[in-house]
């Protein structure tokens, strides 16, 4: 069996300081205390495959591990045991402003983000024009990117992520701020991915964009697998425990 990726045993433990101290006297007197961590294990064991051209849904309540799950499948984190392989190019989507430079103009934005992602020079000039009619910021695009709404910045980053090479994506709520329009020009990006071929795993609570995606689901809870299985019956038995 061809394999895109695989998790072999994963586990990711942070460590939490104990102590709180606002003001720099607190810091001062409390030098032995700001010390004082204890850990938080936020992936426990986790074994998961994924097939080239599979779309692997993850659901779960907030802090079950699942932005923590796809950053280490991104390489942002180390496993503290256990190990990830990845076959393909890996595009990460996952947290807002990562590769922007909020001081510099969406258009500047666009040229740095395409060469963090390994587009060419040549390659973000064909799309650029792409990249900005699908974001809908033509009318800013010289405006400082600090300038921009939420909504807009994410925009511009999926537009420029969908024109990379990759044929991994890691995609973590890309539609939460999106109006109606980006979702329904994003669900048409989304139809063309699977006719390519391309493997996804993506994080929402949108549980009916999962089920429509997805060929597969998995509901995290705890840094733990609760389930593992088709959307439905994922789905079904998620709805019932929350």
């Amino acid at each position: 069996m061809l394999i895109a990726i695989q998790l072999d045993n994963v586990t990711k433990t942070f460590q939490i300081p104990t102590e709180k101290m606002d003001s720099l006297r607190e810091r001062l007197l409390n030098f032995k205390l700001r010390s004082r961590k204890e850990s938080f294990r936020a992936l426990s064991q986790i074994n998961l495959t994924v097939e080239p051209g599979e779309w692997l849904g993850i659901i779960g309540p907030n802090g079950s591990g699942k932005s923590t799950l796809l950053k280490v499948i991104a390489g942002i984190y180390e496993p503290d045991q256990g190990k990830v392989e990845i076959t393909g190019q890996l595009v990460p989507f996952l947290e807002l402003g990562v590769g922007f430079n909020p001081d510099l103009s969406a258009l500047d934005n666009i040229w740095l983000n395409g060469v963090i992602l390994g587009m060419s020079r040549k390659k973000i000039a064909e799309k650029l024009e792409t990249i900005i009619g699908f974001a809908g910021i033509k009318p800013f695009i010289n405006q400082k990117l600090k300038n921009f709404s939420t909504g807009m910045q994410v925009r511009l980053a999926f537009s420029i992520a969908i024109q990379s090479a990759g044929n991994i994506f890691l995609l973590d709520e890309v539609l939460a701020v999106g109006d109606y329009e980006f979702r329904q020009k994003s669900k048409r990006v989304f139809e063309k991915m699977k006719r390519q071929g391309k493997t996804v795993i993506i994080v929402s609570h949108e549980l009916d964009q999962i089920k429509e995606l997805c060929d597969r689901v998995v509901w995290l809870d705890h840094g733990k697998i609760v389930l593992n299985d088709k959307p439905e019956t994922v789905i079904k038995a998620y709805t019932k425990f929350v």
